[in-house]
């Protein structure tokens, strides 16, 4: 069966199903909520994971994706913590970018507690740049595709703090975050829960969730944020765009 064309206008991309929800389900959700199309992309399935399986967190994807509001998810079935930077994974990625052409591409933070975040940040940003090299060609379903490059890509801070490059007001949805964030039902707080302790599954976690989004709230004014960080410089067409 031939995978559908389908186009979107941000395409989040990270090493594990719940990467994206964590650090930017609030920012995705507010971009949907005013009309914008977005793609959800997991390198790997978390089979590494101290909870759950790998079958499980599949399907934990999917709801989180459905309570999201993304068009789509894909998983590209790298092995969870031993990807690396070969040909071969970076012309993946390539593929999924031409099949969806989204104008931005949010993904992990440069470094990070767990290297695959650091590693899968280089990792795709190297692969978006690659997807706008005419002469780098990629077949997808017996296709040709066109050569895309997105015109920014945007890393979500995650675990270790950094200073945000820029950051965005998720107040109104933050407690929908939190909903998406607990589809992957398995990873974190339930007192009820037999499965060894993990960094995340402790009600201490979900308690850190609130204080950074208010950390990041707090000089913009509003009671909740996420930060990330750039590339290259960004830019504003007004003074009054920055509050």
């Amino acid at each position: 069966m031939k995978r559908k064309k389908m186009k979107v206008d941000i395409l989040a991309i990270a090493a594990h199903p719940d990467d994206i929800e964590l650090c930017a389900a609030g920012t995705l959700l507010r971009h949907i909520d005013a009309g914008k199309t977005v793609g959800l992309v997991d390198l790997t399935r978390g089979e590494l994971g101290t909870r759950g399986n790998p079958t499980l967190r599949l399907k934990e994807g999917e709801e989180a994706a459905r309570r999201m509001g993304a068009s789509f998810r894909h998983n590209l079935g790298m092995p969870d913590g031993f990807f690396d930077f070969s040909l071969e994974n970076k012309r993946r990625i390539v593929e999924v970018v031409r099949a969806h052409q989204p104008e931005i591409v949010l993904t992990n933070t440069f470094d990070d507690r767990h290297p695959d975040h650091g590693r899968g940040s280089k990792l795709i940003s190297d692969a978006c740049f690659l997807s706008g090299l005419v002469k780098f060609q990629t077949v997808r379903d017996g296709s040709p595709q066109d050569r895309w490059r997105p015109k920014a890509v945007y890393h979500f801070i995650q675990d270790r703090y950094r200073k945000p490059d820029f950051v965005i007001d998720i107040t109104p949805y933050m407690e929908k975050k939190m909903e998406v964030i607990m589809a992957f039902s398995s990873q974190f707080y339930n007192p009820e829960s037999t499965d060894p302790d993990s960094p995340i599954s402790g009600k201490d976690f979900i308690d850190f969730l609130y204080a950074r989004a208010r950390e990041y709230g707090r000089p913009i004014g509003v009671e909740y944020a996420e930060g990330f960080n750039v590339e290259r410089i960004a830019g504003v067409d007004s003074l009054f765009d920055l509050q």
